[in-house]
């Protein structure tokens, strides 16, 4: 099943399938379960962070597929990314590396920058995962900290692994949560420029311009959220509990009931279609195969057009109540 899925060459050389598992919100107890049953169905690419929490829990269940011979470590892409309060130099390499160590498979295959913001370091060892917070109660935001994300791609440029730097153990490196100043802003110095920008995107908000100002610099687009409402309803998130879901959108159903399709598979291919790497997540293994087979099929030119004049400019993934306003 997973040679089903088109991959797209990065500018770093490597091939990244277009249908990814994302184990954003996986509960660490289940998650190397989780995780061995997708590759087991044949997911080949799984996106991690730091700041799920879960990359101990994912590397167990990709070893555990290793082991029995389902797949090989090369077989597999990876990824994970740096946190906010591991911005400046010295933080970022270590970061990394704890990160490596904890999925325990000798290198990941993409580490980006998770956001465009620095926030104060706390020790590793006092906070493993602070998030927004300085304390575990979560009641006191990170003040800002003044690191250029200039400082912190040069870090990532030093964990690549070059004929320059045998012992470099991340394949490829990019960005998450820019916007176009920023991006353009990174490739004006970047020496390996990125291959990945991962951005939230669904009919909600689709970004065309940024996608396009992305694939017109060889950086791939990976979209997250693509069910819109659908991923924040459990986070109690208010604008999402108000918000139509995109699976009872009329044109959506329509366009699901015209190919034989889930309104899921249609929203997945709206994106793929158009070159945007998917990584969504289920506990159903039924969904977990819709999702992956859904680059069986493709669009009208009309589906896609009518798909993507939904568009709102609704983003749900926004620091602004904790006084980041980063997509301002």
């Amino acid at each position: 099943m997973a040679e089903q899925v088109p991959s797209l060459k990065l500018a770093s050389g490597y091939s990244m399938p277009l249908v990814g598992f994302g184990i954003w919100k996986v509960p660490r107890e289940t998650c190397a379960e989780q995780v061995y049953q997708a590759i087991k169905l044949g997911y080949r690419y799984i996106d991690g962070a730091w700041d799920y929490t879960n990359s101990a829990e994912a590397g167990e269940g990709v070893r555990r597929a290793i082991k029995e011979g389902i797949v090989k470590r090369e077989d597999l892409f990876i990824t994970s990314k740096l946190w906010n309060n591991y911005h400046k130099r010295e933080h970022a390499l270590e970061q990394a590396k704890l990160e490596n160590e904890a999925w325990g498979l000798g290198y990941l295959d993409l580490f980006l920058i998770h956001f465009p913001i620095s926030l104060e370091f706390i020790p590793f060892e006092e906070l493993r995962w602070p998030c927004f917070w300085t304390d575990k109660e979560q009641t006191k935001v990170t003040p800002l900290a003044k690191v250029p994300i200039s400082e912190t791609w040069k870090a990532l440029e030093e964990l690549v692994q070059t004929p320059e730097n045998p012992n470099g153990f991340v394949k490829s490196i990019g960005v998450s949560n820019f916007q176009a100043q920023l991006v353009y802003d990174v490739l004006s110095y970047a020496k390996i420029p990125p291959s990945v920008l991962q951005i939230e995107h669904h009919p909600y908000l689709v970004q065309p311009d940024l996608i396009k100002l992305a694939q017109d610099n060889n950086i791939a687009v990976t979209g997250y959220s693509t069910f819109g409402p659908q991923s924040f309803l459990e986070m109690n998130h208010q604008g999402a509990l108000k918000t139509q879901s995109l699976f009872e959108v009329d044109i959506i159903k329509n366009i699901a009931k015209k190919h034989g399709k889930s309104p899921g598979q249609v929203l997945l291919r709206w994106c793929t279609q158009r070159n945007v790497i998917v990584i969504p997540k289920s506990n159903s293994v039924n969904r977990l195969k819709e999702n992956l087979e859904s680059t069986s099929f493709n669009l009208d030119d009309e589906d896609i057009k009518q798909i993507s004049a939904l568009d709102k400019g609704l983003r749900f993934n926004n620091s602004n109540s904790l006084g980041f306003p980063i997509f301002a």
